[in-house]
């Protein structure tokens, strides 16, 4: 008797790990902000480093714009730009505002790496694209010449590291 009580416990607590998994979101519901760990804060020295996402701007802008390799990031989990991100961005916004591109409209496009929910995913995608977004207005880009969308981890193929920190950007193109 004691031996059937003990497996049918144990038999119970493994149930029990095995079902302590996050349930699936259905399309209705908001992502749980449970299921994604929260981001460690960077020390310095990783402050600018591969482990943090980018800005990608099409070579079409930077070269209209004269605009150098430079990068602004996105932490894990995160859709902010610190300060030091704004030099590269308020280059394309004053190119777009008043330089070779006045009149022209820009695309931004947010991505994620795949490790969140694909709603998720979808969602902060599009809050990355609404933030650049935001600071191009806030530099004098009429609303109207920036459109978002976001592709959230569709184009996703990171395994580590280094490799979701290239998933998690905006592209910034231009718009026909």
């Amino acid at each position: 008797m004691t031996g059937r009580i003990l497996c049918s416990f144990i038999a119970l607590a493994l149930s029990a790990c095995a079902s302590n998994q996050n349930p699936p979101q259905s399309a209705n519901s908001a992502p749980a902000t449970e299921t994604r760990p929260a981001p460690k804060p960077l020390s310095m020295a990783e402050e600018k480093t591969p482990q943090r996402g980018i800005v990608q701007i099409d070579d079409k802008i930077r070269k209209a714009c004269g605009i150098a390799d430079e990068d602004a990031y996105f932490a894990f989990d995160s859709s902010h730009l610190t300060r030091d991100d704004h030099g590269v961005l308020q280059k394309v916004a004053k190119c777009f505002e008043s330089g070779p591109l006045k009149g022209h409209n820009m695309s931004l496009i947010g991505h994620a790496d795949a490790r969140g929910d694909s709603d998720y995913n979808m969602v902060l995608g599009g809050s990355r694209a609404d933030t650049v977004k935001g600071f191009m207005v806030a530099q004098g880009v009429h609303r109207t010449a920036v459109a978002t969308t976001s592709r959230g981890a569709l184009d996703a193929n990171g395994t580590d590291e280094t490799s979701w920190a290239k998933d998690r950007r905006v592209d910034i193109m231009l718009k026909n």
